[in-house]
């Protein structure tokens, strides 16, 4: 696990070390182990090591092939590199070192970027070849690794983060105005836009060709991998998937556990990270474990039940884990937000400071830990979402209600008012259309209920997911830790989504109506009314981890924020978004938005998700100076 970080200047300019330091120095938190460039002509690569396989300078970056030809910055782990290393070997590769940094290098040597199929990991990746003079940029299936570009003046940048390349000098630091609009509906970005002008996240599942023939350097992104869910063709038994379903999750979480430093696990007394605990914990006697949970005494209603610390500590008795575990006040929040906003660089996909604070408390004792992401997204652990939009009449009346549905911040309705000095700059934007294209490689004949779940899956696995691995990799590297999440191994993954709709869900005819802001509370009700969502993936963790643990509702990670807003946190709110000159309200009319956070204040509607989503904004806009 690393940092990556390079240029390729179009006219052929040459590449400075000097420059490459600064980037790779801007990004010296996700890798204070080591670092390394390579400098030929007009490319410069650079790298920062986190070591975690191959402690020794076998694994240092950047690497070359044996001829020389090749040249890899690489960030990540590609979790069957031993396989890999057979398969190479056996075609007359040999290896100088214990790296997977070695086997995925020469994996290119002997595939190309047919290579990128085999690897079953999370990696972000830059690939010279000083033959054929192409730059090529990579990210994993699934987007666990970010991978960042822009293209200024004729020469690109990129890097594991945006401060990379703002200190690259090619790119400036100014908002886009576009990306706020996307965030400000979707509390996300569907598109490849970031809050920075010209900068780009490199969609996952592609990789881009960079070539420079005495021009700008020119990139073209080519796509190697998608989800696809689909309904299998007649009738199967569930007793199959279900022991299929459970030598596959056994079989991932020890993939995820080749390491050679300790590795510890969040444990935050749900079914997806007991699971993976539980499994980790056979294997690793006493592993550590670490828990958030939160002071309620200031909290109200259903904010109460947001702790699970006990429910950590009972599964902690149970794996005999080495567990650890703080508690989050109001005051938490508003002390972080400075390092925070740095470190995430952008807002996505609700409060993300608990994560902030467990990577913190898990980087004191480890270098690596296992995460339950993805188990949700996978197995339909979000039935209330997907209901909405199972009944239709066509394509059409299914994105204009899951649309309307995913307006999480901002309604459309709304967003001339709020957006009011940059309307002009922005108004001739379609959300819709942004919504609508996230579906343009997941086409299928939707005739059932079924189908247009899986439709759904699939987007919240585009979307919703990859807002959250994103998030995670930038709050967990931000501690030099690096997070693992087995529920995303590529045949656990494949089964997943060939898994019936009805393994997954019960009730694909009856909507029940939830506020999506109501992140603990909505789940409990759901779960109560229906006893729906992940029903497959359920019954096979049984075989691992408590009945009760099971059974019961899915409770998100999250803080009584709601009730914090309204309480111990008011005056910071007020602080921050109505008093002095808020930088927001360069790109915000104050009235507008103000009128918004008063329902929240004044107790008419939750908007918890607004508030944190301006607060960050606000914090954006003095740290990267839009």
């Amino acid at each position: 696990m690393c940092g990556i970080a390079g240029v390729f200047h179009g006219n052929g300019s040459p590449a400075s070390v000097v420059v490459l330091k600064k980037m790779t120095d801007a990004i010296a938190h996700r890798g204070p182990d080591g670092e390394g460039s390579f400098i030929d002509g007009a490319v410069g690569l650079g790298h920062r090591r986190l070591s975690i396989i191959d402690l020794t300078d076998g694994g240092h970056q950047p690497m070359a092939s044996d001829e020389g030809r090749y040249v890899l910055t690489y960030n990540g782990e590609v979790y069957n590199f031993n396989e890999l290393r057979a398969d190479l070997q056996s075609k007359g590769h040999r290896f100088r070192s214990r790296s997977d940094t070695e086997v995925v290098l020469k994996a290119f040597v002997e595939w190309g970027p047919e290579a990128l199929k085999k690897f079953n990991g999370m990696f972000a990746l830059a690939l010279w070849d000083r033959q054929e003079r192409t730059l090529l940029l990579a990210r994993d299936r699934y987007g666990i690794k970010p991978l960042y570009y822009s293209v200024e003046n004729g020469s690109l940048s990129f890097g594991s983060e945006v401060k990379a390349l703002l200190a690259s000098g090619l790119v400036k630091s100014r908002m886009n105005r576009e990306g706020l609009l996307e965030y400000l509906t979707f509390q996300n970005f569907f598109t490849d836009q970031t809050l920075f002008q010209d900068v780009k996240l490199l969609p996952a599942g592609t990789y881009a060709l960079v070539r420079a023939d005495n021009g700008p350097a020119a990139v073209a992104v080519h796509r190697y991998w998608d989800y696809a869910f689909t309904e299998p063709e007649g009738s199967h038994d569930e007793a199959e998937y279900l022991e299929e379903l459970d030598r596959l999750f056994v079989q991932a979480v020890s993939r995820q556990l080749v390491s050679d430093v300790d590795i510890g696990a969040y444990l935050s007394g749900g079914m997806d990270s007991g699971s993976v605990t539980a499994i980790a914990a056979k294997q690793l006697p006493y592993i550590k474990s670490f828990t958030c949970g939160f002071d309620l005494n200031s909290a109200s209603g259903v904010e109460l039940g947001y702790d699970e610390r006990a429910t950590a500590e009972y599964m902690s008795y149970m794996f005999k884990t080495e567990h650890y575990e703080m508690v989050l006040k109001a005051g938490d929040m508003e002390r972080v937000m400075s390092r925070l906003a740095w470190h995430l660089e952008e807002p996505r996909v609700g409060q993300s400071y608990p994560n902030f604070y467990a990577a913190q408390l898990a980087s004191k004792f480890v270098k690596v830990v296992l995460s339950g992401a993805g188990g949700d997204e996978l197995f339909g652990g979000y039935p209330w979402r997907y209901y909405r939009a199972v009944v239709n009449d066509d394509f059409d009346h299914y994105i204009d209600k899951y649309y309307s549905f995913w307006q999480r911040l901002i309604p459309n309705r709304q967003m001339a008012n709020v957006l009011a000095p940059i309307w002009g700059d922005v108004s001739h934007i379609r959300t819709r259309d942004i919504f609508k294209g996230v579906f343009a490689h997941h086409a299928s004949s939707l005739t059932r209920p079924e189908d247009y779940i899986n439709h759904s899956l699939y987007f919240e696995a585009k979307t919703f997911l990859h807002g959250l691995l994103v998030v995670e990799d930038k709050l967990s590297m931000a501690h030099s830790l690096e997070t693992r999440v087995p529920f995303l191994d590529n045949d656990l993954v494949d089964f997943a989504m060939r898994l019936p709709a009805r393994l997954k869900l019960g009730n694909l005819g009856e909507v029940v109506r939830l506020n999506e802001n109501e992140t603990g509370s909505k789940t409990a009700k759901y779960f109560e009314k229906t006893k729906d969502g992940k029903l497959l993936l359920r019954k096979a963790m049984e075989r691992h981890i408590p009945r009760k643990i099971t059974d019961a509702a899915k409770q998100g990670f999250s803080a009584p924020d709601a009730s914090w807003f309204k309480g111990e946190s008011i005056d910071y709110v007020k602080r921050k978004l109505y008093q002095g000159n808020p930088r927001i309200y360069e790109f915000m009319d104050p009235d507008a938005v103000r009128a918004l956070v008063d329902d929240h204040l004044e107790g008419r509607e939750n908007r918890r998700l607004l508030i944190w989503s301006l607060l960050n904004l606000e914090k954006w806009c003095e740290k990267f100076g839009a």
